[in-house]
């Protein structure tokens, strides 16, 4: 029976309450890519669309446990992290990713709110850098969180030095640079860079990032090849963005399964809005 376990997506991260980021906005990006998600909670938050108000950090035992059942009991494909809350739970990680090192695990290292509100301490920052990048397939890092925990300023200077943690690949998503187009760029360990470009919409939007960061670790779950993941990721959670919904007073909920109705069989189509260019 054991062969015939579909693969899953094992995502560890915050919840959300308005269901716009965290572990709602995994398991509705992983559905959408046809991907069974299993959350496991590492800190519950206070938050609406409008911003953070508190974070509760869950126990790293519980986290651990929880990892230990699942990975023992499913066929995980992928591990996705999000918002973490705490430093124990790095550890706890770390320590996962030693046991399984051909794990595939895809981090966002989330270190504000949508609304810019700080959810990590000095600690929290500290055991990224120095022990969780180094057992990472990829970091999606916003430019203003590559810039914070790389100490450089322009993106290919950061990007050097996430790889030299150990990080195979880096995405540095533009969404925070000013322009009419959000400019993503994907460095490789083997000296490889790619470039895409994205017409910017209008608005705020709250889980983009979590959003884009599961969709690529589905893609990965279900057997693509990085690059392919990281494109395909990139059209799907642009058309979330395009369809999103007020579903608060502030910023607006991505659509993320709306965008699997409409994309269907156009996501070709939609991937050449986002300009790609290798170098």
């Amino acid at each position: 029976m054991g062969n015939d376990l579909q693969p899953v997506l094992l995502c560890v991260g915050g919840h959300d309450p308005s269901g716009g980021a965290g572990i709602q906005a995994d398991a509705e990006a992983a559905r959408a890519a046809g991907v069974h998600a299993c959350p496991v909670l590492s800190c519950l938050t206070d938050q609406d669309t409008c911003g953070l108000v508190r974070l509760r950090p869950q126990p790293s035992q519980t986290v651990a446990e929880q990892c230990r059942l699942l990975l023992a009991d499913s066929r995980v494909g992928a591990l996705k992290i999000g918002l973490l809350g705490s430093s124990p739970v790095i550890r706890v990680l770390c320590d996962l990713a030693t046991r399984h090192p051909r794990l595939p695990l895809v981090l966002d290292p989330v270190l504000a709110s949508g609304a810019g509100q700080p959810v990590g301490d000095a600690a929290l920052v500290n055991q990224l850098r120095n022990r969780l990048l180094g057992h990472c397939t990829l970091a999606t890092p916003n430019l203003p969180e590559a810039r914070l925990l790389s100490g450089c300023e322009e993106p290919d200077d950061c990007a050097r030095w996430f790889l030299q943690t150990g990080c195979s690949w880096v995405l540095i998503t533009g969404t925070h640079a000013p322009g009419a187009e959000v400019i993503n760029r994907l460095y490789g360990r083997d000296g490889s860079r790619r470039e895409w470009s994205w017409p910017r919409l209008a608005g705020l939007y709250h889980g983009s990032g979590c959003t884009l960061t599961s969709a690529i670790a589905a893609r990965l779950v279900r057997g693509l090849d990085l690059e392919q993941a990281v494109a395909e990721a990139q059209a799907y959670t642009w058309e979330s963005l395009k369809h999103a919904r007020r579903t608060g007073h502030c910023q607006l909920t991505p659509n993320r399964l709306f965008a699997l109705e409409e994309m269907g069989s156009g996501l070709d189509l939609c991937l050449h809005r986002g300009k790609g260019i290798r170098s």
